[in-house]
């Protein structure tokens, strides 16, 4: 699908063309997009093996939105994601060992293989969690906002989330909120066309889900490439800006679309043959490997970025399956303040 000319998509329209990113950034989005890719397929290899723990939702296809965000945001900035965040907890620097050992439930998981898939955190690199509960977190998001604001620290959370949502009450709730507070937050919608299995366009009374109900909060209606690493960058750097300046909320719909099922157990035999097809010769990491090459990087430079990629996810995996199987007795950990629960047993 050629996105330059799909009627969803504006990308700008109508504002001044941004520069384009300096190499060392462009190279930093590749290099984020081919890990995220690699992980993910390998963390799909492994849930064949059934090493998998539970069910998984992986980004493959969508990576050009975690990079991009992950790029512009500053450390201490705060990321709220779906189930589907395996590619937001890496955008934000978590090494691949630990998450790896997470879908394992290995005691070595980034949450000693209690949360799993759905549920990564990492308060440490600003990765404020993965949530299963469509749209809970858009409210979460607008709490850490407001903490920041209180502070003046010039923090912002940016809060992922899919089409889906858009319907759910919360969504709706959040960006009042976030508008009538100015809070420092970004909602950004990954539309990839189908909430679960059902296409979003058969269940929503507007074109474009997230971008149409903008005006009804005062926002701007933004609809972009989301296969598109460098459209996603500017994108989150002028949002980012924004929010710090404290001129309130910005909300995105990135157009993207996923490679596969919905979840692990999902084939995706609704989508139409064609439909994919055409969504595939749009394929984020062969997009931007393509401009790179376009633009006079070196065929092995590339080669290295994805070699290096390779080695990281093979000794990611290493590190996972060496892991111990969690203790019995961390079952009950960390439920309760106090640290236990025997008394009220």
């Amino acid at each position: 699908m050629n996105t330059d000319t799909h009627p969803d998509i504006d990308n700008g329209a109508g504002t001044a063309a941004p520069s384009e990113p300096d190499l060392r950034t462009r190279l930093a989005l590749y290099r984020c997009q081919v890990e995220i890719r690699q992980f993910e397929k390998r963390a799909y290899d492994l849930f064949l093996q059934n090493l998998v723990k539970g069910t998984s939702h992986l980004s493959l296809g969508q990576e050009a939105i975690a990079a991009g965000f992950g790029a512009a945001m500053l450390p201490d900035d705060y990321t709220f994601a779906t189930y589907r965040g395996h590619a937001h907890t890496l955008a934000r620097g978590v090494p691949m060992a630990p998450v790896m050992a997470e879908l394992l439930g290995r005691a070595n998981g980034l949450m000693a293989g209690k949360g799993g898939s759905m549920h990564l955190t990492s308060v440490e690199h600003g990765m404020m969690g993965s949530y299963a509960i469509v749209g809970a977190h858009l409210t979460i998001a607008n709490g850490a906002a407001w903490s920041a604001q209180y502070r003046g620290s010039g923090q912002v959370a940016v809060c992922f989330f899919g089409d889906g949502t858009t319907n759910i009450g919360a969504f709706h709730e959040a960006l009042n909120y976030a508008a009538v507070y100015k809070l420092p937050v970004v909602f950004v919608c990954e539309n990839n066309l189908y909430m679960e299995y059902t296409p979003i366009a058969s269940v929503t009374a507007v074109r474009r889900p997230a971008a149409d109900r903008a005006a009804a909060y005062g926002l701007e209606p933004i609809a972009l490439d989301g296969n598109d690493a460098d459209v996603m960058y500017h994108a989150a750097c002028a949002a980012l800006e924004r929010a710090r300046a404290g001129d309130g909320p910005t909300l995105i719909e990135a157009l993207t679309y996923r490679h596969g099922g919905h979840s692990r157990a999902d084939p995706a035999k609704y989508r139409p043959a064609a439909e994919v097809e055409r969504w595939l010769t749009r394929d984020p990491v062969a997009l931007y490997r393509r401009r790179l090459l376009d633009i006079g990087v070196a065929e092995v430079e590339l080669a290295a970025i994805e070699a290096a990629a390779r080695a990281a996810v093979d000794e990611a995996e290493r590190q996972a399956k060496a892991g111990p199987t969690p203790d019995p007795e961390l079952l009950l950990a960390d439920l309760w303040a106090d640290g236990g629960s025997s008394w009220r047993n």
